[in-house]
């Protein structure tokens, strides 16, 4: 697997070094800031492979991070990882509908911090087309370019999130084939993603909302998942 750069966005010391020093030995470069100001900063001036981000942070706080970070294009796609030590779900929840790829509660082991970055990272590589293989999905009026992750339909460019996108790139690779809740949550997001599968059927709703008149592409197979329908 390679070994992308991370920036560690920690305000206590302690943690920060500890972070650090269990990256570098797995042989992650690192880059670390102290809040959050500076951690935007840093991503202007070179953007790394992922943050690993606390939500606590002074003056800025990690969720509004998360929020300027995927508001911008050239950060939309930015792995981010939360690290917290809120108990409180809503919390999470809030920081993984900003489009936080995934969470690690403090305290932690150094284990269970490079199990969870590697899965992130390894799941975003497994979604990239492969070399060879064209980047470029057309099904009847919808164009996907996974590549530069856009979504074009009769011609119009589509908003979608991080997720909807993935979720849209799953189905549409296999159409007709139906794929359940279950299935579709450990494609996108990884088998031990916090959110419970009921997410998929919101993200449903949003993508046949973009989608307009064209929202039928999307099927219900009733008790079972969701399908693209194959006559696209």
């Amino acid at each position: 697997m390679d070994r992308p750069e991370i920036l560690v966005v920690e305000d206590e010391a302690d943690i920060r070094e500890l972070v650090r020093h269990v990256l570098e030995k797995d042989g992650f470069p690192v880059r670390v800031a102290a809040d959050g100001e500076t951690a935007l900063r840093e991503v202007r001036a070179a953007p790394p492979g992922l943050v690993l981000l606390d939500l606590m942070l002074p003056g800025l706080d990690g969720l509004e991070v998360c929020r300027r970070l995927r508001a911008q294009p050239d950060t939309a796609e930015l792995p981010i990882i939360m690290l917290t030590a809120r108990g409180e779900e809503s919390d999470v929840v809030a920081g993984l509908n900003l489009g936080a790829d995934d969470y690690v509660t403090k305290p932690f082991s150094p284990r269970v911090l490079l199990a969870r970055l590697q899965a992130v990272i390894r799941r975003r590589q497994e979604l990239e087309p492969s070399k060879g293989e064209d980047p470029v999905l057309r099904r009847g009026p919808l164009t996907l370019h996974r590549g530069r992750r856009e979504a074009v339909l009769e011609g119009a460019a589509l908003s979608l999130t991080w997720t909807e996108f993935q979720i849209l790139v799953l189905l549409a690779s296999r159409p007709g084939w139906v794929f359940t809740r279950y299935q579709i949550v450990d494609a996108v997001r990884g088998e031990d993603y916090a959110v419970t599968e009921r997410a998929v059927d919101v993200h449903m709703v949003g993508l046949r909302r973009k989608l307009g008149e064209h929202g039928t592409l999307l099927e219900t197979v009733r008790g079972v998942g969701y399908r693209f329908r194959d006559d696209a």
